[in-house]
């Protein structure tokens, strides 16, 4: 016996009483019946969306729309490249020490005793600079990348993977040039172009955020080149994700490379993101380096009784092993929202307090030249320095390198 449509329950779908053309299948659905109705509109809800993703307008390539905003022009081809580890990086210390890849930033020895993370974040390039003179009016660059992560959520693919290419202008300034677009895991590409004339003095700095497999500088042939070795005495950087450079626009514009620049001295980063805890394992391979001074700058990734178990031993280690050696302590920067949310702020308080508690003591007991950096104007006083009120944007580095300059010119005089 058949049942007519009026006998069904009320259907929560709509009524639709003329036939309706399924542009995906071709098949003409009569809706008089709701339970024929149920069965078919799941089959057709998905194949209407598939056949929208198909039709919907795609984002264009705003490389295409505006060229400036692509990866680099491809390296030119006739070009005479040299491997930088023929003359070697600074930023690169423990040289006589294996190595488990040559841009590592510590020997392989440290495996065995920093923790897991230290030793994961140490095959990062960060703070590591290849110097060179050239007379080419052209630069080209081609490197192999140890991660296809090119990028993070709030840091750029020329800082995080990024070359950054800086000279000497004609007063021996630093300036700075151009810095790679990284759009794959191998980059072989132009960095600048019709340079102006002249033999000039250049410095690369390699990726803040991944590590490197090789690299090589192109230049055309027949130009001067001249791989110049790495300078002595470096200034040694022992901090969290800011010292790594989280989170610069490119690698030149971390305040550990501001410094370097303005004080023209080599610099050593050991900056290991979310894991830069004073640790005794660290120190150890800190005193195994002739430092211009150390910068302890941690406090950021510790709580106040780590600070006070671990600070004052860690400044001990360093004194015993270098005596004279400048040593910097830093106070944390405040998160740039600190303001308005008084547990991170109470944090702050806390944290300097330990750290003043620990300087204090290490002057009663007579250690010699200690600084001290305070934390609370790293960024300035307008909110603005940082890019998720915890790490630094390009203007928050340029103003913690204003803040501690001074300190770290007069502990250089000493």
């Amino acid at each position: 016996m058949g049942v007519t449509p009026s006998t069904y329950p009320e259907s929560p779908l709509p009524k639709i009483r003329s036939p309706l053309w399924n542009e995906i299948t071709g098949t003409i659905i009569t809706a008089t019946s709701p339970m024929k109705l149920r069965l078919l509109l799941p089959a057709l809800l998905g194949a209407s969306l598939a056949f929208a993703a198909q039709t919907a307008p795609k984002s264009p390539d705003i490389s295409k729309l505006d060229p400036a905003m692509g990866a680099n022009q491809a390296a030119a081809a006739n070009l005479e490249w040299h491997d930088v580890t023929a003359w070697g990086a600074e930023g690169r210390e423990w040289t006589g020490m294996e190595r488990l890849r040559w841009f590592d930033r510590l020997p392989a020895a440290a495996e065995k005793t920093v923790t897991p993370a230290v030793w994961s974040l140490s095959r990062d390039s960060a703070g590591m600079v290849v110097r060179f003179k050239t007379d080419a009016t052209a630069i080209h660059v081609h490197y192999k990348l140890l991660r296809d992560r090119l990028g993070l959520p709030h840091m750029p693919a020329t800082g995080v993977s990024g070359v950054d290419l800086y000279a000497r202008d004609a007063a021996g300034k630093w300036r700075w040039v151009q810095v790679t677009r990284p759009a794959t895991q191998e980059v072989r590409a132009e960095i600048i172009k019709d340079l102006a004339p002249g033999l000039r003095e250049y410095a690369a700095y390699l990726p803040l955020y991944n590590g490197v497999d090789s690299l090589e500088i192109g230049v055309p042939k027949g130009a001067k080149f001249e791989g110049l070795p790495p300078r002595e005495k470096p200034i040694v950087f022992y901090g969290t994700s800011i010292t790594h450079g989280a989170c610069a626009s490119r690698p030149g514009m971390v305040h550990t490379a501001i410094l370097g620049r303005r004080f023209d001295r080599p610099v050593v980063n050991l900056g290991f993101s979310g894991n830069g805890r004073m640790d005794a394992a660290v120190g150890a391979f800190l005193t195994q380096i002739d430092a211009a001074a150390y910068v302890i700058d941690c406090l950021t990734n510790m709580q106040p009784a780590d600070v006070t178990a671990k600070c004052v031993p860690l400044v001990k280690q360093l004194r015993a092993a270098r005596p004279d050696t400048p040593i910097v302590l830093v106070e944390d920067r405040r998160f740039t929202n600190s303001w308005i949310t008084p547990a991170k702020d109470r944090f702050h308080d806390d944290n300097h307090a330990a750290l003043r508690a620990a300087f204090a003591a290490l002057k009663k007991e007579g250690v010699k030249n200690l600084h001290y950096v305070p934390g609370d104007h790293l960024y300035g006083d307008d909110t603005e320095g940082a890019t998720d009120a915890s790490h630094a944007s390009d203007l928050g580095f340029m103003r913690q390198a204003d803040v501690m300059e001074p300190i770290l010119r007069a502990a250089l005089r000493k």
